[in-house]
């Protein structure tokens, strides 16, 4: 890029000044010798100015050609990730539809903090895209906190286990292993599934190893909230209606619900 200009800026001040060309008249002059076009409306009429165009084909053509190269692969790689992210967002709709709200509702519901998780339960359809990024900034001040005496072990062993497949399906997606804090979460819900599963009798665990599953808990529901910010991001962008759905089952809000009522 840097070459580029340099040549420009070269043949562009050579040109006005050997030929005796405007500002305007020399620029193109550069350009068409850069670009070997050559239309021949405008040549070269001192030795000088053959020598500069000589300059200006050898350096400037490899340069522009160069420059046009990068430029379109910038095109392709955006488009390439453009699609990508909408392909993992996809994904992470597909996972929130089937296990992610459940187990957000499940584990706000049994959160010992919840209640300083009102900016999260104010989550609505007028909420705007910097509101919702406000919070993913400040997400770090939310300590989750599961109290595991309230949990149903057994009804979320029997969930997760009737997920099982679906989870392992979605971490074999080559577009998963893209989105690392997706991917953190899933393997963070396939280790709690795990964990629950290699226990035979989970209502007569001793406290030490209670606190151990819900340290796991603890940990996916943390990722749980910030993807689903994430996500709720993703959609407020460019899909108002699913928007709409999502921000009424607000897992937050214990009055929400998909249904629109009339005021």
């Amino acid at each position: 890029m840097m070459l580029l200009i340099s040549v420009a800026l070269i043949g562009t001040l050579g040109f006005m000044t050997i030929e005796k060309l405007s500002f305007v008249e020399a620029l193109y002059f550069n350009i068409v010798t850069m670009a070997t076009v050559g239309y021949g409306d405008i040549h070269p009429t001192h030795q000088s100015t053959r020598l500069l165009a000589m300059f200006i084909i050898i350096f400037g053509g490899g340069a522009f050609i160069g420059f046009i190269a990068n430029a379109t692969e910038m095109m392709l790689l955006r488009r390439d990730a453009k699609q990508r992210m909408k392909k993992q967002n996809i994904v992470l709709g597909v996972f929130f539809t089937e296990i992610g709200y459940r187990l957000l509702k499940l584990f706000s519901s049994c959160d010992m903090n919840r209640n300083s998780f009102s900016d999260l339960k104010k989550i609505d359809m007028n909420f705007s895209v910097a509101q919702l990024s406000a919070l993913i900034k400040g997400i770090e001040q939310y300590t989750v906190k599961v109290e595991i005496e309230k949990m149903d072990l057994e009804k979320l062993n029997q969930f997760l286990s009737a997920k099982h497949h679906f989870i392992l399906n979605l971490l074999e997606n080559p577009v998963v292993v893209e989105h690392e804090g997706f991917t953190e979460l899933l393997l963070s819900v396939a280790h709690l599934n795990e964990e629950l599963r290699s226990r035979d009798k989970l209502n007569r665990l001793p406290k030490s190893d209670l606190n151990h599953l819900a340290g796991d808990m603890n940990r996916g529901y943390a990722l749980l909230i910030e993807e689903w910010l994430v996500y709720l991001i993703h959609l407020k962008t460019n899909y108002l209606y699913l928007y709409s759905q999502s921000a009424r089952k607000n897992p937050f809000n214990p009055d929400a619900s998909a249904i629109i009522k009339d005021f």
